[in-house]
């Protein structure tokens, strides 16, 4: 009897390992991206169709900056709805297109005076 009692308890562990194993095979949950180019390059293969993992990850690492600023999601938004090429011209488009810098910034100084102009005061 006790022969029968231990050949079930096995049996059962071995059952048990079984489900155990299809359950863990079938289940491929993913790793959570870590860091603001990782969550960028995740959404921009979702949102972007345009786009390959690649190219997310090139123009996530371009505009590391908006991603800091909180940006992301305009734009990622302005990259998934340009008909463009997913390159870095429409990357750097699109971050210059959101936030603060949306209007350009503050305007450009204006060029130095010329030498003829200090000499002829003379």
């Amino acid at each position: 009897m006790r022969a029968t009692t231990l050949l079930s308890l096995r049996l059962c562990a071995f059952a048990a390992l079984g489900v155990f194993s299809a359950v863990a095979a079938g289940c491929r949950a993913e790793v959570a991206p870590r860091g603001l180019e990782q969550t960028c390059a995740k959404s921009c293969t979702v949102r972007a169709s345009q786009c390959s993992p690649q190219q997310c990850d090139r123009g996530c690492n371009l505009v590391i900056d908006r991603l800091a600023e909180n940006e992301g999601d305009h734009v990622l938004a302005c990259v998934a709805a340009a008909s463009s090429a997913c390159d870095d011209r429409t990357w750097a488009r699109c971050a210059t297109r959101v936030g603060p810098h949306a209007d350009g910034g503050p305007p450009a100084p204006p060029p130095p005076p010329s030498l003829l102009d200090e000499t002829e005061g003379d």
